[in-house]
């Protein structure tokens, strides 16, 4: 696998849990858990925090956006180099069950006679 692919696939989900913990902190009709965090709103004020908050997730959401484009480009792949349909005519050929040409005949089971 490419590095490169590897190092942004790690940025990608470094950024998708910082995404979720930042909107999980977010005032929503609920009041969040930012309201829990006392000293943030003193210092900061309410909106102010909210503020931060939400121009975070917007530059996470964006970073994640990016990051996802980019990493497309990295895997090394083209449309071109794969041919969809030769693969499932042959996975179909491959798979197939082979039944009998005709039916397998077995002898009766016979009675002991006495």
């Amino acid at each position: 696998m490419n590095a490169l692919f590897t190092i942004l696939t790690i940025l990608i989900l470094i950024a998708s849990a910082l995404l979720v913990v930042v909107v999980l902190l977010q005032n929503g009709k609920g009041e969040g858990l930012a309201s829990n965090f006392i000293a943030g709103n003193q210092t900061l004020g309410v909106r102010q925090t909210a503020d931060l908050l939400e121009k975070v997730s917007w530059v996470l959401v964006t970073f994640i956006v990016v990051l996802s484009i980019i990493t497309s480009f990295t895997t090394g792949t083209t449309g071109a180099d794969m041919d969809v349909t030769n693969k499932i005519e042959n996975v179909a050929t491959q798979s197939a069950p082979e039944f009998p040409t005709a039916p397998v005949q077995q002898e009766a089971p016979t009675a002991p006679t006495e």
